[in-house]
C-alpha cells in the first residue's frame, strides 16, 4: 500500500529535478540579458515548463547562483582547465547550480548533484559536454563535500 509520504517523496524528487532544468535555462538567460533574479523567477514560474516544479527550490537556486554569482565563478575557476569565459554557457550555468548545491544544499547528496548535472548536460549540452561537466562536478565535490566521500 502506497502511503501518501511515498508519494510526496516521489513528487518532491521529480519536482526538483525540474526545479533545475528551469534553473539551468533560467542561469542561461541570465548570462545573456543580466535581468534581475526576481524577474526571471517570476517569469520561468510562469511558463507552462514550471508544472510540477518545486518553485520554493527553484527560487533559492536561481538567486542564490545569481547573488553569488562572483563566489561561484570564483570556485568554479579553481576546478576548471581553462578561462571561465570560455565556458559554453549552458556547462557554465549547470556548474553554477552543481557548485552551489555541493556548498549550500548539504542535505542533497553529492552524487545526486552530480548526476542531475550530468543528465541536465547530456540532454541541453554540446556532444561530450556531460564528460567535462562530470569531471568538474567530481573535483567540486571532493573539495566541498570530503567528509560524504567518505
Amino acid at each position: 500500500m502506497n502511503t501518501p509520504v511515498e508519494k510526496k517523496s516521489t513528487r518532491g524528487t521529480r519536482g526538483r529535478s525540474i526545479a533545475r532544468k528551469l534553473a539551468m535555462q533560467a542561469l542561461y538567460q541570465w548570462q545573456l540579458n543580466a535581468q534581475d533574479a526576481p524577474l526571471i523567477v517570476r517569469e520561468y514560474l510562469e511558463g507552462d515548463e514550471a508544472r510540477g516544479v518545486d518553485r520554493e527550490y527553484f527560487g533559492e537556486m536561481v538567486r542564490g547562483c545569481i547573488a553569488g554569482s562572483a563566489q561561484l565563478d570564483a570556485a568554479i575557476g579553481g576546478l576548471i582547465d581553462r578561462p571561465l569565459e570560455q565556458l559554453d554557457p549552458v556547462e557554465r550555468a549547470i556548474l553554477m547550480l552543481g557548485t552551489f548545491e555541493l556548498q549550500q544544499r548539504l542535505d542533497v547528496p553529492y552524487r545526486v548533484v552530480i548526476n542531475e548535472g550530468v543528465d541536465l548536460c547530456k540532454r541541453f549540452g554540446g556532444t561530450d559536454a556531460h564528460k567535462y561537466v562530470n569531471a568538474v562536478l567530481d573535483r567540486a565535490a571532493k573539495q566541498f563535500r570530503s567528509a560524504e566521500q567518505g
